[in-house]
């Protein structure tokens, strides 16, 4: 039976669970390297043990880990991007992105709006829908209603903003809960 090879199959479906982790690992690592950039001492640094601590939840070696942190040290061109977008149905989004090349990143989220039809934002025209709390996370102070067909537009579009290896968080205006 050509074609039919056992092996085949779980190499397709291993590449697409390795590619998937490797996406997490990167993200976790990123954002290893920006809180370890203030201080590299966790002990010190807040902000750096609890990004420590989550990467060590999604299984992030500790070779890996440290090898962030060095590189952080090395290199001090990471740069933290606040970006701020509308998307289907004025829905406002915040999207906070860590890169190495802001224009590329930039460039690239602006082709992912454009591509689901949502409006890139001048600084400042969303941020007045949002308000961090104890966390220091982004949270809605006006939760939106939105239309089942709404809702599964804007799904698509944060899927494919996540997807981006830049984009670190997205918060959104909207209330997604059923």
């Amino acid at each position: 039976m050509a074609g039919h090879s056992k092996w085949a199959q779980i190499k397709r479906k291993k590449e697409i669970s390795d590619q998937k982790r490797s996406q997490i690992f990167s993200k976790l690592l990123r954002a290893i390297s920006i809180a370890a950039r203030e201080d590299p001492n966790p002990q010190y640094n807040p902000r750096l043990k609890a990004a420590i601590e989550k990467a060590k939840e999604n299984n992030v070696p500790q070779e890996n880990i440290e090898r962030a942190i060095k590189r952080s040290q090395e290199t001090g061109n990471l740069e933290n991007l606040l970006i701020e977008a509308y998307g289907p149905e004025g829905i406002a989004l915040l999207i906070e992105a860590v890169t190495n090349n802001k224009n590329r990143t930039v460039a690239e989220i602006k082709k992912i709006l454009s591509d689901h039809n949502a409006k890139w934002a001048d600084p400042g025209s969303v941020m007045w829908a949002f308000e961090k709390d104890e966390k220091g996370e982004w949270e809605s102070k006006f939760p939106q209603k939105v239309s089942p067909e709404t809702k599964e537009r804007l799904l698509a579009l944060l899927e494919d903003l996540d997807n981006h290896d830049d984009v670190e968080e997205i918060y959104t205006s909207a209330d997604l809960s059923d």
